[in-house]
């Protein structure tokens, strides 16, 4: 059944089609990876929750590392929609809703003033149930794409990244 990316009405209305869990499984520099996105409404639907969890992989075995990320998505002080990111390695970031159009007309996008300098990610619409995900950083030409996956929605109770690997 496919998924239509319908916004829904209000200052949260941007998140509506993220809610649930979304998958993805990608090759990276370091290794296989699996990672699982789960979006869910907290707080009377005031803002939305982000687990996240990466597994890196070397081989059918053997994982290398486990990365988390809790974040939450709602109004900042001014009413614009932005976010709160924790991540296991101790770090964290804020940000807030930007223009992300040239990366998809309907990409719900957020930058961030990193260490190193701005960054944004992106989701958007990617064919029937999927979505795509990613992470640039600006430099003096423009946009660099640091990370990006594929999704496809799954149901939450079996969406443990690990669960088809031994």
């Amino acid at each position: 059944m496919a998924t239509v990316w319908q916004t829904g009405r209000g200052k949260m209305g941007p998140l509506a089609p993220l809610i649930g869990a979304w998958r993805a499984d990608a090759e990276t520099p370091m290794g296989p990876v699996a990672c699982l996105r789960a979006f869910a409404p907290i707080l009377g639907g005031k803002f939305v929750q982000l687990d996240a969890e990466w597994q890196f992989r070397a081989g059918e075995q053997a994982t290398l590392r486990a990365y988390r990320e809790r974040a939450v998505f709602g109004p900042d002080q001014d009413g614009v929609l932005a976010f709160w990111s924790f991540t296991s390695d101790g770090k964290r970031s804020q940000g807030r809703l930007a223009d992300g159009s040239e990366i998809h007309e309907k990409a719900l996008c957020f930058e961030a003033r990193m260490t190193a300098g701005l960054a944004r990610q992106a989701y958007f619409p990617k064919g029937e149930d999927s979505m795509g995900w990613r992470v640039e950083a600006q430099t003096k030409k423009g946009w660099r794409v640091l990370s990006q996956h594929l999704y496809t929605r799954v149901d939450a109770s079996a969406a443990d990244p690990a669960a088809d690997k031994p």
